[in-house]
C-alpha cells in the first residue's frame, strides 16, 4: 500500500509540474495538456539512430526512471509513509543519485550522435563537481541530527528548521538540486539552442515519453529531499502530516522551474569554475559552523 501510494504522489506531481512548465512557457494553464502530449509520443514512431548502441539506447530513459523513484523510496511523507526508512538513509540517497551521472552517459554514448556524446560528456563534469554540494550539505544535517535515518533528521528540525539552522547549506543544496536535474540555468547536456536537444536530440516515442517522465519524477525527488533535509519535512501546523510533506516538496520544485524560466544557461567552464571556487569551500565552511553550533549551543 505505502509504495502505491507514494508512486502515485510522484505520478500526480509529475503532472502538476508538467502543467505548471507548460504555463510558464506558453502562458496558457492546461491541465490535460501533458497528458496529451504523452499520448502522442506514445503514439509516434520510435526511431532508431543508424548505428546504436542498442543496450545503453534502451537501458537509459529507463534507468534514470528507476534512479528517481529508489531516490524517492527513503524519503519520508509522514512518520508512518516511507517505503524504506534505512539506517543509512541519507547515504543511501547520495549513492543512489550518483547513477544519474550513468544514465546521462550512456544516453548520450547509446545513439552515437555527435550531439548527445557532448551532452553526456557535459553532464560528467558536471555531476562530479555539484555532487559535493549534496553529500556535504547532507552531512551538515546528520550532524546536527547525529543520524543517517531521514526521519531523525526530521524529527530534529521540530524546534528550528535547517533552513534557519544552516541556511547556507540550503543553498548549496537547492544550486546543487537543480544542476542534478539538469534543469535551466544548469541544462547543458540538453541545450536546446546549442546541442539541438543534447541527450534528448536522438529519442522519440515512447523511449522520449519515459525520459521526460523520468525528468520530472527526478524533479520531485530531489524536491522532496530539500523539505526532508532542510524545510522540517511532514511538520507545520492544522493540516496533516502529508499535505505540508507535499505542499513543501511542490514550492520547492516550483521555485526551481521559476528560477530556470528567468536565468540565463551557465556557460560549461562558469558552472564548474564556480562550484569548484566557490562552491565546495562554503560547503566546507557550512560543516565547519554547523560543528561549532553543535558545541556551543546545547
Amino acid at each position: 500500500m505505502t509504495v502505491a501510494i507514494v508512486l502515485l504522489t510522484l505520478l500526480v506531481g509529475a503532472w502538476l509540474l508538467a502543467v505548471i512548465e507548460a504555463w510558464l512557457t506558453t502562458g496558457r494553464l492546461r491541465p490535460v495538456a501533458p497528458l496529451l502530449a504523452g499520448l502522442s509520443h506514445l503514439g509516434r514512431e520510435s526511431i532508431l539512430a543508424r548505428k546504436p548502441d542498442r543496450l545503453f539506447f534502451e537501458t537509459a530513459p529507463v534507468l534514470l526512471l528507476v534512479v528517481a523513484v529508489l531516490g524517492a523510496a527513503v524519503l519520508p511523507l509522514t512518520p508512518d509513509l516511507v517505503i524504506a526508512d534505512l539506517a543509512t538513509g541519507a547515504l543511501f540517497l547520495n549513492a543512489v543519485l550518483a547513477y544519474v551521472l550513468v544514465s546521462l552517459i550512456m544516453a548520450g554514448w547509446g545513439p552515437n550522435g555527435a550531439y548527445a556524446m557532448i551532452g553526456g560528456w557535459r553532464f560528467l563534469g558536471q555531476l562530479i563537481a555539484y555532487s559535493m554540494l549534496i553529500v556535504m550539505p547532507i552531512t551538515a544535517t546528520a550532524m546536527r541530527a547525529e543520524s543517517l535515518l531521514n526521519s531523525v533528521i526530521v524529527e530534529s528540525q521540530a524546534g528550528l528548521w535547517n533552513i534557519v539552522y544552516q541556511p547556507l547549506g540550503f543553498v548549496l543544496f537547492f544550486i546543487a538540486a537543480m544542476a542534478l536535474a539538469f534543469r535551466s540555468p544548469f541544462d547543458l547536456p540538453t541545450a536546446p539552442g546549442e546541442l539541438a536537444g543534447g541527450v534528448d536530440a536522438e529519442y522519440t516515442g515512447v523511449r522520449l515519453t519515459v525520459l521526460r517522465l523520468a525528468r520530472l519524477v527526478m524533479l520531485i525527488t530531489l524536491s522532496a529531499a530539500t523539505t526532508v533535509f532542510f524545510l522540517g519535512g511532514w511538520q507545520g501546523p492544522l493540516l496533516p502530516p502529508w499535505a505540508w510533506s507535499l505542499i513543501k516538496t511542490l514550492a520547492v520544485a516550483v521555485s526551481m522551474l521559476l528560477v530556470g524560466y528567468y536565468l540565463p544557461r551557465i556557460r560549461e567552464a562558469d558552472l564548474l569554475g564556480w562550484c569548484w571556487k566557490f562552491g565546495i569551500p562554503l560547503a566546507l565552511l557550512n560543516i565547519l559552523i554547523v560543528g561549532l553550533l553543535i558545541l556551543v549551543v546545547p
